[in-house]
C-alpha cells in the first residue's frame, strides 16, 4: 500500500458507517422498544463492525497522518471489541458501570478535540459521552430508567454519524441553517 494514497474522506465516512450501525444496534437494543432485543444482542455487530473495523480504519487514518480520526476511530475499535467480547460475562452492575464511566471519559475527550468538525464531528462524540454517562450511571445505581435513556441517546448518536457518513457518499447536505442555504443559493 502506497503511503501517499489520501485516507481522509474515505476512512472518515467507513469510520462513521461503521459507528453509526453499532450505535445504532446498541442503542435500539439498550431502550428495549424491539420486543426482545437487547443491547447484548449487537455483541456481535459491535465486536466486528465497530471493532475490528474501526480500529483497522483507525490504522488507515493514523497511517494517512489524520491523528485525530485515526486516534478516534482506533479508540472506539478498542471499545467497541472490549465491550463485544465481554457482554454476557459475568461482570457485576458496578463492573459494568466502572467500564462505562471510563470510556465516557473518552468520548469526552473525543468531543474536545474535534472542536472544528462541526455537528457531525462533536455532535456524534458528544451524544456517545452522553450516552455513555447515562448508562454508566444506570448500571451504577441500578436504574433502568436511566440506562434506557442511554440507549435513546446512543440510538440517536448512531443516526447522526450514519447520515454523516451516507451525506458524504450521495453528496447530501451536512451543514445546517444560514450558511448552507447561502451556500445553496449561490450554486
Amino acid at each position: 500500500m502506497d503511503n501517499e494514497v489520501a485516507a481522509g474522506n474515505t476512512t472518515s465516512t467507513l469510520g462513521n458507517l461503521a459507528l453509526g450501525l453499532t450505535l445504532l444496534a446498541f442503542g435500539l437494543g439498550g431502550t428495549g422498544a424491539i420486543d426482545n432485543v437487547a443491547a447484548a444482542d449487537a455483541a456481535g455487530l459491535a465486536t466486528w463492525v465497530g471493532g475490528v473495523t474501526l480500529f483497522l480504519v483507525g490504522l488507515l487514518a493514523l497511517r494517512a497522518g489524520d491523528k485525530g480520526e485515526g486516534t478516534a476511530f482506533a479508540a472506539l475499535g478498542a471499545f467497541w471489541f472490549t465491550w463485544g467480547t465481554a457482554v454476557g460475562g459475568g461482570a457485576t452492575a458496578d463492573a459494568v458501570g466502572v467500564f462505562l464511566l471510563l470510556w465516557a471519559l473518552l468520548a469526552l475527550t473525543l468531543t474536545l478535540a474535534a472542536k472544528g468538525g462541526g455537528l457531525f464531528g462533536q455532535g456524534v462524540y458528544g451524544l456517545l459521552f452522553v450516552a455513555l454517562l447515562l448508562l454508566a450511571i444506570g448500571a451504577l445505581a441500578d436504574n433502568g430508567g436511566l440506562a434506557k435513556a442511554g440507549g435513546w441517546v446512543a440510538a440517536v448518536a448512531g443516526l447522526v454519524a450514519w447520515y454523516g457518513a451516507t451525506a458524504a457518499v450521495a453528496g447530501w447536505p451536512t451543514v445546517l441553517g444560514r450558511a448552507n442555504r447561502s451556500a445553496a443559493a449561490a450554486s
